[in-house]
């Protein structure tokens, strides 16, 4: 599976979340574009709908409200206050996603906007938490066979294998299941990061990753550890901006670097999965390994008793495992004390 031109599944794919955090302005926009890219994310999402599309006036919010920006506001108002994006912004942010080396995507909430995007060519779709379990929703995007990126807060295993079949059904096998908590922000002990290994044993054949709501950057490194091959993290270029209340509870670009690099190291630190010795441990195995080793001067034609022999360093001649065939041989020559035993020294009779 490829998202654009990368493949999904090896190195970590890491999408900086940014929402609306543009504010409705092109310019914010494409400086997001631009700082996720230098910060080494592979793609930057948006979201696309209209409040009326989405939520039912007078609809209580479910969200964090610490930073006072919505202060007031009921579902419906905070959505429609910051729908201003306009379509025809899209292509230019493509283009200019392009030019900074970074995938466009953006999250539809709406059939019509799940269409238009995939008109402008949209390489994958994200599905919200929210709109996991709108089935209808999920086999009609399935059917553009692109990868879907699936969100599965608020919601039980079964729900999750419902909705990953209801895709599949539809002819699209191309999915990259989140574990995410629909809290924001999500408090440590409600990040339950061990069920990425639930989804890694219950979801053999797809892509696991996180959709990550905890505060700083630790827990996106930690799911990286743990397996997670998609990380995507809400992404601002500055905490203090208000007119959205996703700001405060963001990762900024320098710690939207520090996921990125501290993904990377985990990478390397993974390693292989092949227990065997590799080349970095090369000389450490010649000279830490211990040899068979005269315990006392062993006289030519002597018969080789285990009282004759040691084990010591460094591991360059007959190793300890041998040691049954070294005894009952005889010394075809002098060995002197403290010297690593050889078979060219021995003898059968």
């Amino acid at each position: 599976m490829k998202i654009g031109n990368k493949p999904i599944g090896g190195q970590t794919y890491i999408i900086a979340e940014f929402g609306v955090n543009h504010n409705g302005s092109l310019a914010r926009a494409k400086t997001g574009i631009r700082k996720a890219a230098e910060a080494g994310a592979d793609a930057i999402k948006f979201q696309t709908y209209t409040a009326n599309e989405l939520v039912v006036k007078g609809t209580p919010k479910f969200w964090d409200a610490e930073s006072k920006v919505d202060e007031g506001l009921d579902q419906h108002e905070a959505y429609q206050a910051l729908e201003g994006f306009k379509y025809e912004w899209y292509p230019i942010l493509m283009d200019y996603c392009k030019e900074c080396g970074i995938e466009f995507l953006s999250t539809p909430f709406s059939f019509a906007a799940a269409d238009a995007l995939n008109e402008m060519g949209m390489a994958a779709f994200k599905v919200a938490s929210s709109d996991m379990s709108t089935l209808p929703y999920l086999e009609h995007i399935a059917k553009y066979n692109k990868p879907i990126i699936l969100s599965t807060g608020a919601a039980d295993l079964d729900e999750v294998k419902q909705a990953v079949q209801v895709i599949e059904d539809a002819g699209n096998e191309d999915i990259i299941i989140l574990h995410c908590t629909l809290c924001y922000p999500t408090k440590d002990e409600d990040a339950n990061l061990n069920i990425i290994q639930t989804f890694k044993k219950e979801f053999p054949f797809n892509v696991i990753g996180l959709s990550d709501h905890t505060m700083g950057s630790l827990s996106s490194i930690i799911a990286c550890a743990m397996g997670a091959t998609v990380i995507e993290k809400h992404f601002t270029v500055d905490k203090t901006l208000g007119k959205s209340a996703d700001h405060w509870l963001s990762v900024d670009p320098k710690e939207l670097k520090e996921i990125v690099d501290g993904c990377r190291k985990v990478e390397k630190l993974r390693g292989s999965t092949i227990k065997a010795v590799h080349a970095a441990e090369a000389e450490t195995r010649r000279l830490d390994k211990r040899s068979i080793v005269s315990n006392g001067t062993i006289p030519k034609g002597a018969k080789i008793t285990r009282d004759m022999l040691t084990f010591k360093r460094p591991g360059t001649g007959i190793w300890p495992e041998k040691i049954n065939r070294v005894i009952g041989k005889r010394a075809r020559i002098v060995i002197e004390d403290d010297t690593i035993i050889t078979w060219e020294q021995l003898t059968q009779r």
